[in-house]
């Protein structure tokens, strides 16, 4: 009789389980609709639920440090800065989840970036030898990913143009100024890119400016109007596209 209660207990729980688990991808999927609808603030709300049902959920724990990370872009100050470090706490959270796929490596890379935003040059450059480990772990394990490409350009252009200042700390904390960081190296990882997803704004945005930093202004003009000529498709695309056209008239 006692087994087979305990039977009955472990039945019960297993079913509580999966049904939690359950719901938690139906809110998911109404989480990625709303997404895709620009609604980043209920998305968000949707992929907190999730993980208040299955708090082991490595997609809601990813998709839940996006989320942060695009609202923060709205923000400024320390609200800014809350949603930054909300984005890399669920960031580092999914990697933890699941350490062998690339999504929480990425959404960390461009977490620890954005928490850089509010820091001073020296805890920036301590933060940037995370951002590039956990890009070429998010490369590695996916070569598809395009974003993951445009992060490790924006790594590149940043590391390529560091103040003088900046470039004190590289020497403490990356051994220096890495040779392998150029505009150049930039520009290769905005057009592989852009490669994988042609009809992404920001990739244009990004290696138009990074063709204006090494001089070639008619391939940014190129890059600023391919901004204003392709459909939205992106939450921050207005803010793109607006940038594009500031850059157009001064160029």
């Amino acid at each position: 009789m006692k087994i087979m209660i305990n039977v009955f207990f472990i039945l019960v729980a297993c079913s509580c389980i999966v049904y939690a688990q359950s719901e938690a991808g139906m809110q998911i999927a109404l989480a990625d609709s709303l997404y895709a609808k620009f609604e980043n603030e209920a998305a968000l709300n949707s992929y907190l639920q999730a993980l208040k049902l299955d708090s082991n959920n490595y997609e809601a724990s990813w998709k839940a440090s996006r989320s942060y990370s695009d609202l923060g872009e709205t923000m400024a100050g320390k609200e800014r800065a809350k949603y930054f470090k909300k984005s890399e706490m669920y960031a580092r959270k999914a990697v933890k989840l699941d350490s062998n796929a690339a999504k929480g490596h990425l959404t960390l890379s461009i977490a620890l970036g954005r928490v850089a935003l509010d820091e001073g040059p020296k805890e920036r450059i301590r933060i940037s030898k995370e951002v590039k480990h956990e890009v070429d772990l998010a490369i590695k394990l996916d070569p598809t990913d395009d974003y993951a490409y445009h992060v490790l350009g924006r790594w590149h252009r940043k590391i390529a143009n560091l103040t003088w200042v900046e470039k004190t700390f590289a020497n403490i904390f990356l051994g220096g100024v890495p040779k392998e960081a150029s505009n150049q190296a930039a520009a290769e990882c905005f057009n592989k890119a852009i490669a994988i997803s042609p009809n992404h704004i920001n990739h244009h945005l990004e290696l138009g400016l990074t063709y204006e930093l090494m001089g070639e202004k008619e391939k940014a003009r190129a890059e600023f109007q391919k901004c204003l000529d392709l459909p939205k498709t992106d939450s921050d695309d207005d803010t793109y596209k607006a940038q594009a056209e500031e850059k157009l008239k001064k160029l």
